[in-house]
């Protein structure tokens, strides 16, 4: 075996048996879990039934204290080795997960894998997922408390629609690449629904929910918000770098330095946040102070 792929699994058993990420002998005899879906993992944390997961895929990034965690990957790239490392007692996944000789691997090793609700595009199936995991975990009672609350903010959220006189075009960045290509989301996603649902438009089309985009496109949308992901934004550091972009600095968004920067796991699935996070969308696109 060659030095580079030695060198990824020895780091990963040497931070896990020296109890970096907190696996004491009191919690090692119990379950470990391996989650790679971000949705579920922050209903996990949400719960409040966290305390047997050893490790999570690299897209999981909410709640922050997730990030102290280990990771075993792209949740479409995973390493076998990451995650057998982690000595899992159970694997759960909401079937997006890859590439297919990794999971063979698994499951040629006996390691026992479940999934939920791999189909959450609306509030009921997201309220649906969240009542599972509730289950799972004997957690029931939290799981209808956030259901509740879930249910209060997107109910307060497409009333405040009713009061706008406005219908903002939004276009969503996640980041930009080389040759003025950008990775945008469009109206078949998770984001266009959230957006709707805040009293506003994703202007941009495809097949796909988030595509690749020409300047050209960005500027013939005209957007009146520009919404970068943390890892867009942060890369560029400023609104003025960022309305230097082509095809952004003409746009009426960059005009009226209305491009603010949010976080991707806020907009691109589906949770217990979804109604927090419409609302605070309809306060950005509708400029509500």
């Amino acid at each position: 075996m060659k030095l580079k792929y030695v060198l990824p699994v020895i780091l990963v058993v040497t931070l896990t048996s020296c109890g970096r990420f907190g696996n004491s002998k009191s919690d090692t005899t119990d379950t470990r879990i391996v989650c790679l879906s971000k949705q579920y993992n922050e209903v996990i944390y949400a719960l409040g039934a966290e305390k047997n997961l050893v490790a999570v895929d690299l897209s999981s990034t909410y709640p922050p204290a997730i990030k102290s965690l280990p990771t075993v990957g792209y949740h479409r790239a995973l390493s076998a080795e990451g995650i057998i490392a982690q000595n899992p007692t159970l694997v759960i996944h909401d079937n997006n997960i890859g590439p297919e000789p990794v999971m063979r691997q698994l499951e040629k090793m006996k390691i026992p894998m479940k999934t939920f609700a791999d189909s959450v595009y609306t509030i009921e199936q997201d309220k649906a997922m969240i009542r599972q995991l509730g289950s799972y975990f004997k957690k029931e009672s939290q799981a209808d408390s956030l259901c509740k609350q879930l249910d209060a903010e997107i109910t307060q959220a497409l009333a405040n629609v009713h009061q706008y006189t406005d219908t903002p075009k939004v276009v969503i960045i996640h980041f930009g690449r080389a040759m003025n290509i950008y990775l945008a989301i469009t109206q078949k996603s998770t984001a266009a629904k959230m957006i709707s649902w805040a009293g506003g438009i994703i202007p941009i089309g495809g097949d796909k929910g988030m595509q690749q985009v020409s300047a050209e496109m960005i500027a013939q949308a005209d957007p009146d918000v520009i919404l970068l992901t943390d890892f867009g934004y942060d890369k560029l550091g400023s609104i003025e770098k960022i309305k230097e972009l082509p095809g952004v600095a003409g746009t009426r968004a960059a005009q009226s330095n209305r491009i603010y920067r949010i976080e991707e796991h806020d907009i691109v699935y589906l949770g217990p946040r979804t109604g927090a996070n419409v609302l605070a969308f309809q306060k950005l696109i509708h400029a509500v102070k």
